[in-house]
């Protein structure tokens, strides 16, 4: 999920908002060393926080069905994740950076989500809507500045982007649909055992002189432990 909201992001400035300015989009981390390393102007997407939305967590399930409408595999809600990106431009002056921030923000609100037809991978086939904010106050936890002490570089001029898209928790395949009649069959309990039976297979046995019937599903005791009382009080 995450690197499919890098790939709708990347898409959506380099395309919709910088147009033919060739300002190359990244997501390294701004460190000092590449810092040195840029020498062409670049605008710097570095994702620096990830955590759930907890006012996003639902309950229950999701069916999925084909297109006879049968249920073909169940799904648990999707969870949604916060993605925060600090984002900067890069250039030889401060006021082509500045500039590039304008255009940035502007560019970017426009929209208060993904813009659908951008969107890629999972978060196309959710068919869900993916919010995003632009420039609002980090919430606790999550100053900018110590971002930047993290990183060991220089305060820069940014812009705080939050992407908040969902991450599919898992799919079950449901069991195929019943296509055979269920069949029942009663018999009264009252009435005397019938059907298929078993003649005895062995001398002495004083339920069936002579040979007598036993049903089926009826074990009889054989050899030595046929000669045995049965267990319980001897009889008086």
């Amino acid at each position: 999920m995450i690197h499919e909201v890098d790939e709708t992001l990347q898409g959506l400035l380099t395309d919709d908002v910088l147009g033919d300015t060739g300002v190359e989009v990244v997501f390294d981390a701004p460190t000092t060393e590449w810092a040195a390393r840029r020498n062409a102007p670049t605008i710097n997407l570095f994702l620096y926080d990830i955590r759930e939305s907890v006012a996003h967590r639902q309950q229950g399930r999701i069916t999925e069905q084909d297109a006879n409408g049968t249920t073909v595999a169940v799904h648990g809600p999707p969870r949604w994740f916060m993605l925060s990106y600090l984002v900067t431009a890069w250039t030889q002056r401060p006021q082509d950076e500045h500039r590039l921030l304008s255009v940035l923000l502007a560019g970017l609100l426009r929209h208060t989500a993904l813009p659908a037809d951008r969107l890629v991978g999972s978060l196309a086939a959710f068919g869900l809507t993916v919010p995003y904010t632009v420039a609002l106050p980090p919430g606790e936890g999550r100053a900018l500045a110590d971002v930047w002490s993290a990183l060991g570089g220089e305060l820069k001029p940014s812009l705080d982007l939050v992407v908040t898209a969902p991450l599919a928790t898992g799919r079950q395949a449901a069991a195929p649909p019943v296509s055979d009649a269920l069949l029942l069959r009663t018999t009264d309990a009252s009435a005397p055992p019938r059907g298929e039976v078993r003649r005895s297979r062995y001398e002495g046995d004083p339920e069936a002189p002579g040979g007598g019937a036993v049903p089926v599903g009826m074990r009889r005791v054989r050899g030595e432990s046929a000669r045995r009382p049965p267990a319980g009080p001897v009889p008086r």
